[in-house]
């Protein structure tokens, strides 16, 4: 299917304030991206460099005043993510290179505090894909997802004791009780056609079977498209925006997913 999805950021800048943006997908082997329009506004020097896990990343200085960021990109992808029951676990000295940082703790994925509790979770299921569904239904059906409600970024551990969070900290759970048990997980944030309400979206892939695959707590299934726009450990590594020096005020912020026929060239 094609997707037009839209991001719009207003801000209101005391001073000129050094930003990092990633906001920028990639096109690979789920998406391919057709067009994309990036507006700054004013206007202001962008230089773009590629981080340690290969998310185009955007540095400039914005100036004091209002000043927005509009991104429009327009993607072909599938219309539901792969599953993959019974794909195996890999053994971690067989793993690919590129995967090993997701195999440690990290500061929101504490998977070192949660191996006790993931061998409990998957007991009596196949080793790999059907052990992070059992993950995934454990997450689904003991936390409470609240979309909208989370502010400050929540570890797993701390989700663990809250029983309540958004998909950002939902897949921190998931993410870590995967990780104990010595599968690489990531986390993904992006945009979902069909999401309620509409707004950017973290989920997580687990490397199972000899590729990534696509887990979401938060959807009951795993239909509707996806548009991958970072990937990282956790939140830390994905966040859209981060800003540095004097706070600034985020006015506004809109996401838009439409399915499209095609790109208008």
């Amino acid at each position: 299917m094609w997707l037009n999805a839209s991001c719009l950021l207003e801000f209101q800048i005391p001073v000129p304030s050094p930003f990092l943006l990633k906001l920028r997908p990639r096109s690979g082997r789920n998406q391919w991206i057709a067009r994309e329009e990036y507006i700054l506004s004013p206007s202001a020097p962008v230089n773009e460099f590629t981080d340690m896990f290969g998310n185009l990343c955007q540095r400039l200085v914005a100036p004091a005043g209002n000043f927005s960021v509009r991104t429009s990109v327009y993607v072909e992808t599938a219309d539901s993510s792969d599953t993959a029951p019974n794909a195996p676990f890999i053994e971690v000295q067989q793993l690919p290179d590129d995967t090993l940082p997701f195999l440690y703790p990290s500061r929101y994925c504490e998977s070192d505090r949660f191996t006790e509790m993931a061998a409990s979770l998957v007991r009596g299921y196949s080793s790999g894909y059907d052990q992070c569904t059992a993950i995934v239904e454990y997450v689904r059906n003991t936390i409470e997802y609240t979309p909208g409600a989370g502010q400050q970024i929540i570890s797993a551990t701390e989700l663990n004791q809250l029983s309540a969070g958004v998909c950002r900290d939902m897949a921190h759970l998931g993410i870590a009780c995967c990780r104990a048990l010595s599968i690489p997980s990531r986390m993904v944030v992006g945009y979902l056609e069909g999401l309620v309400p509409m707004d950017l979206h973290a989920w997580f892939e687990v490397y199972v079977g000899n590729r990534w695959y696509t887990l979401d707590p938060t959807q009951a299934d795993m239909n509707g498209g996806r548009i991958a726009i970072a990937y990282g450990r956790d939140a830390a590594d994905v966040a859209i925006f981060s800003q540095f020096g004097n706070p600034v005020e985020l006015l506004n912020m809109k996401v838009t997913v439409e399915q499209m026929s095609g790109p208008n060239y």
